[in-house]
């Protein structure tokens, strides 16, 4: 049976219910999104008991599908006072699919002090009495681990998220149970905080799956599906063997690789934090290294390597290319140990590497450490966790940092840092990065695509023409991508690979006995920013936030010398249909 389940935080309830009609037929980002747009007010505060956490599968979770079983968190942000979807890898969103669980909503708040956790299974849910409060994620998981097992999948906040920081994380453990996998973006873990919600037990038990309309129709079209992802250069060559980490040198090159706070687009040093050291490093190291590691149950594009230590043992995870930018060029920082040793923080206390490497980048700026200090950033990133007042400073992101400094050249948009691709090189991107109901995201429209690698056509990155067409199109698409719970990286395949997007359709189709066809996916991704658009002008983020920073549009950009310069009447006209 398919079901939702609602955790009171106040009266500690936990109430199974049938799924109504209104949220039938979506899931992960489209389901998140119509339960924050319809259940939570938009002017409330985000810290308060009037918002709403909302975990869900995506609607191909727990299936045979290749990379489907990713798990989207909604809420409204602290951080961008708008509505919010992060998701992320791991085991929890394809458990929670096949134990039938469609959503699971978080509401109200426990008293101040009080800590919980959540134990929940197929036909029960119970919150109890938090045991790991005070601990960051390694050694939350760890303790849980000893108390429930091996065989659970786990989700747990950090320090940061017990501190309510604008930047904190939640945390999602993978294959090996480790707290490598996090929905990062606009304080989401800092709402799982202000509930009293410490952690998750997922125990999928016996749970036997999710059902299947029509069993071989979906085998056939997930035959197909994989084969697109095995076939196609980057999710078959490219992000196995370097992770998304390969795209540093390719930004580099291109000169859209935004260094020293955004101030040009090369960095001397891009080769020792690029993916092909990345690569170089573990196989050489060995040991408990891993070059081609999938994240969650399902992933057969392996993207997310393990990183081993001189002697060979587990350091971090392979920093993702957004991760290894803001710690390395756009910190002035060129070691790559260091860079895993910040990520690995980040993911220990529960924080957004974006946002915080963002923020790291600022105290440089703010002369409070010199560009490329890397012993120095390791003592800053160290203070997050020791609830110091410059740790919940660098902890609450680049926004912050900015106005506490008062710095002009902040790269925010709705208070979220823009990450790892630079809009005055990369102009598709700098779309997207304005106009997202997210905050700047490069997810959410990922005009790197065609704007740098030509994958599904090509535009000129450096002009205006066809870059509303490209973000407008691709926002929509990546939509309906995140409500299948399909990885962000299929989209190259799809892009590329015609019968790619037709086998996804035939999958939906012989799960849940529907008769969509590949016309129909746009009109999914619209009616999902319909909400997320509807949820952010009741809260009063007009079109005056869907703009970039004025230093974007007024400083040239090395080495092209460009400018941001799209008008205002270009971007209010992305998302209109």
């Amino acid at each position: 049976m398919v079901k939702i389940i609602r955790v009171n935080m106040t009266t500690k309830e936990c109430l199974f219910q049938d799924v109504p009609a209104e949220y039938a037929g979506l899931g992960g980002r489209g389901l998140t999104s119509l339960i924050i747009n319809k259940e939570v007010k938009p002017t409330c505060s985000p810290l308060g008991p009037h918002n709403k956490l909302v975990f869900a599968p995506g609607l191909l979770g727990g299936t045979t599908c290749a990379n489907a079983n990713r798990i989207s968190v909604g809420c409204k942000s602290p951080l961008t006072g708008g509505i919010k979807e992060a998701n992320s890898g791991g085991q929890p969103g394809g458990h929670l699919a096949k134990m039938g669980i469609h959503a699971l909503i978080i509401e109200g708040m426990a008293k101040e002090g009080e800590w919980y956790q959540l134990e929940l299974e197929e036909n029960q849910a119970k919150l109890v009495p938090s045991t790991v409060t005070g601990l960051n994620n390694y050694e939350a998981v760890a303790k849980l681990v000893e108390s429930y097992g091996k065989e659970n999948s786990y989700v747990t906040i950090g320090r940061a998220g017990e501190f309510k920081l604008t930047a904190a994380s939640i945390a999602f453990t993978d294959r090996e149970l480790r707290p490598t996998r996090h929905a990062g973006r606009g304080g989401v873990g800092a709402i799982m905080g202000s509930k009293g919600l410490k952690a998750i037990i997922v125990k999928p038990g016996q749970a036997k799956g999710v059902p299947i309309k029509n069993k071989e129709a979906f085998n056939a079209a997930s035959k197909r599906f994989s084969k697109a992802l095995t076939t196609h250069p980057v999710t078959s060559q490219g992000l196995p063997l370097y992770g998304t980490a390969v795209l540093v040198n390719i930004l580099h090159e291109a000169g859209g690789l935004p260094s020293y706070n955004f101030s040009q687009g090369r960095f001397d040093d891009h080769e020792a934090v690029s993916g092909e050291t990345l690569n170089q490093l573990t196989s050489q190291r060995g040991g408990e290294g891993v070059v081609s590691h999938g994240c969650m149950t399902g992933c057969i594009m392996r993207c997310s390597g393990i990183f081993p230590d001189k002697d060979g043992k587990f350091l971090g995870k392979w920093p993702e290319y957004e991760t290894l930018w803001s710690f390395g060029p756009n910190s002035g920082i060129n070691d790559i140990e260091m860079i895993v040793r910040y990520d690995k923080i980040c993911d220990d206390v529960g924080v957004d590497t974006i946002d915080v490497g963002a923020a790291l980048a600022l105290f440089m700026e703010a002369g409070v450490l010199k560009f490329g200090d890397a012993e120095g950033a390791l003592k800053l990133m160290e203070e997050i966790s020791t609830g110091s007042a410059i740790g919940r400073v660098l902890g609450c992101g680049a926004s912050t940092v900015g106005r506490v400094y008062g710095l002009r050249r902040v790269p925010t948009v709705k208070g979220q840092s823009l990450p790892a691709y630079d809009p005055r090189a990369v102009k598709g991107q700098g779309v997207t990065y304005a106009t997202t109901p997210m905050g700047a995201d490069h997810t959410a429209g990922y005009a790197v695509t065609a704007n740098i690698l030509s994958v599904g056509g090509t535009v000129d990155p450096l002009s205006t023409a066809g870059q509303v067409e490209l973000s407008r199109n691709l926002q929509i698409a990546t939509a309906a991508v995140d409500t299948c719970g399909l990885c962000l990286f299929v989209a190259f395949a799809v892009l590329d690979v015609p019968d790619a997007l037709t086998a996804i359709v035939e999958m939906l189709n012989a799960r849940h006995g529907l008769t969509l066809t590949v016309n129909d996916v746009p009109g999914v991704g619209k009616a999902v920013l319909d909400l997320e658009l509807d949820f952010n002008r009741r809260a009063g983020l007009t079109n005056a936030a869907d703009r970039l920073p004025d230093f974007f549009l007024d400083e040239p950009f090395p080495p092209h010398n460009k400018v941001f310069y799209l008008t205002d009447e270009e971007l209010d006209s992305v998302l209109k249909w």
